[in-house]
């Protein structure tokens, strides 16, 4: 198939050779009759063919006209990134698609030898990428001159203005020729945005194919409700479900990446890391791991993250909820590129189940709300990938089959079959069993009343009581009481009945349907945050009443009383005082009933 006829021969025949058959949206953009030779403001999703996009749009400004580059002296083009991964990403790509037109594509990045760089631009470039401080600091001292460009481009500009290189950028394009083409890619146009471009472009053109949607299409998201405790092993089974060659996990912080990652390695998953922490060798080599299969999953931090394009990225997994509906956006943007499809898990605990289906709303996404794989799910989807093993069918040599008749002539066929399983189940991690979450999200009430009543609640049959170590002596109260025994116990103050609050312990009732989920979420955690301990009321084993379990700061306008105990007035409660309910439907001020399994309630 024959490519856009304005593309300048040299980098026609590096895209055929490449394999391209058609161009991308914003790639026939930019290539476009009142495109040609102007400023361009360009927005566009991200895996949307960026790169090759503006490498054939500053081709006709840089070989003026030539077949080929000249030798190679000042730099005639130059490309600015947000990060290292990212500019020596875009090398990269530059590097093959001015391949035919003898182009040399020299780096300057921040975190590598800065003496290397100096000397490779004393030897000549023809297009310089970099990342704003390294340039700046070349240009500063001598190395870098500015003077023979004819083509600045700023690669994912809003990512460069929020990391702080605001006053970089407008040092270096203040540097470069006034005469200069300008153009500035950006997936969103800020205000910021349009003031660097009001300044520093003329009369751009403006492209947009960002879908109004802001959805990526070809991204399947998936919203994994999980207990808290389970959230490394919701991601363990992700994983294992899926399969893919390639994916990518965001964390929101380093000691989250190191720890991810250690988990995983040990498991048997072949991971690798990308933070801040790493030097530039080892982020370099980390990635080509993932691009030579010598590793399939990467954990990482957003920041390291950045820009990087990793082919075949089938799944995007986050174990930290993203910050903002941007941030989702760009995570999730590393998969689903380029045409191919991909899935964006988000790892959703159930206590900030709030949380997510707000960041979905913002972000205008519609995710599916579900459980994480179970257990028996992969072991179901490893079966199905079984059978559909290519080496079953494939067409082996003679040598090959004389040893598997060798094979059939000393075993059964059920013997070698089991060995084959044995073999393949050997190097997989197991999946890992998860505790029951609650039912998944019914998502934000749009178009809904939000303060619609909710449908009364039907009164407690057969709970199951559990005691607390904390009562009256430690100030126990049911307003930080019923939180932690949602978080310990992986319910909802739904499925927790009454609180009865004595001196030293307390107990409350979870409903009869909840109380085994309840006592193995217990297990989990082992019922205990800080000083306080759960147990089944009857075993034992709560401990003795924690002082400082719920600390009070002291107030200094209370009046304090220096008499000794023995003197100072008993106070009474009010009847009922030591008994609550978190539910409308049950006040706290009545009478109990008699149960024949639980006795007397006092």
């Amino acid at each position: 198939m024959t490519l856009h006829a304005s593309i300048a021969p040299a980098l026609a025949r590096a895209l055929a050779k490449k394999g391209y058959e058609q161009l991308t949206e914003v790639q026939e953009a930019v290539l476009a009759p009142e495109a040609d030779g102007a400023d361009l403001l360009v927005s566009a999703q991200t895996g949307s063919g960026k790169t090759v996009a503006f490498g054939i749009a500053i081709a006709p400004t840089v070989l003026d006209g030539a077949e080929t580059f000249p030798h190679a002296q000042l730099p005639l083009a130059l490309v600015v990134a947000p990060t290292r991964e990212l500019a020596l990403q875009v090398q990269r790509e530059l590097i093959w698609l001015y391949g035919e037109a003898a182009g040399r594509i020299a780096a300057c990045v921040g975190g590598m030898d800065a003496r290397a760089e100096r000397r490779a631009l004393e030897r000549g470039a023809h297009i310089v990428v970099g990342t704003p401080g390294r340039l700046r600091d070349h240009i500063e001292r001598g190395a870098l001159d500015l003077s023979e460009i004819r083509a600045v481009v700023l690669d994912e500009a809003d990512e460069m203005l929020d990391f702080g290189f605001r006053e970089d950028l407008e040092f270096i394009l203040d540097a470069a020729p006034a005469s200069r083409r300008t153009l500035l890619f950006s997936a969103t146009v800020s205000k910021a945005i349009s003031e660097i471009a009001r300044r520093y472009q003329k009369n751009a053109v403006r492209v947009s194919t960002v879908s109004e949607r802001g959805q990526h299409a070809d991204i399947a998201y998936q919203a994994l409700l999980v207990a808290p405790s389970d959230r490394e092993n919701a991601i363990i089974n992700t994983l294992r479900f899926h399969d893919a060659a390639r994916a990518l996990v965001f964390c929101a912080t380093r000691e989250m990446v190191n720890r991810l990652t250690s988990r995983l390695r040990n498991r048997g998953f072949l991971v690798v890391a990308l933070s801040g922490e790493l030097t530039q060798n080892e982020r370099t080599h980390a990635l080509q791991a993932l691009r030579d299969g010598r590793a399939k999953v990467c954990v990482a931090t957003d920041v390291a993250a950045r820009g990087i394009d990793l082919p075949g990225l089938d799944l995007v997994i986050h174990a930290d909820l993203p910050t903002n509906g941007e941030t989702l956006l760009h995570r999730s943007g590393r998969t689903g590129r380029a045409g191919a499809k991909g899935i964006s898990a988000l790892i959703v605990p159930m206590t900030q189940r709030g949380r997510a289906m707000r960041l979905l709303k913002f972000a205008r996404i519609e995710a599916e709300w579900t459980e994480p794989p179970s257990a028996d799910a992969i072991r179901a989807k490893d079966h199905e990938r079984l059978m559909s093993d290519p080496s079953l069918t494939a067409d082996h040599d003679a040598e090959l089959m004389e040893g598997a008749k060798a094979l059939l002539e000393r075993f059964s066929a059920e013997q070698i079959a089991a060995a084959f399983l044995a073999a393949k189940q050997a190097v997989l991690p197991s999946a890992e069993e998860l505790l029951s979450a609650p039912e998944p999200a019914r998502g934000p009430r749009e178009g809904r009343d939000q303060r619609e009543p909710r449908p009364a609640r039907a009164p407690f049959r057969g709970g199951v009581w559990f005691e607390v170590n904390v009562g009256h002596k430690q100030r126990a109260e049911p307003r930080w009481l019923l939180p932690l025994i949602c978080r310990l116990g992986h319910v909802t103050r739904n499925e927790v009945g009454a609180i009865e609050i004595s001196d030293a312990r307390s107990r409350f009732e979870i409903a009869g349907d909840a109380a085994e989920k309840f006592a193995e979420a217990l297990i989990a955690t082992r019922g205990t945050e800080k000083s306080v301990r759960i147990v089944r009321e009857g075993e034992g084993g709560a401990g003795e009443p924690a002082a400082d379990a719920r600390p009070r700061k002291p107030r200094e306008d209370r009046p304090r009383d220096d008499r000794p105990r023995e003197e100072k007035p008993r106070r009474e409660r009010p009847a009922g005082a030591k008994r609550w309910s978190p539910h409308n439907d049950e006040p706290a001020d009545a009478e109990p009933e008699r149960s024949e399994d639980t006795g007397d309630r006092t």
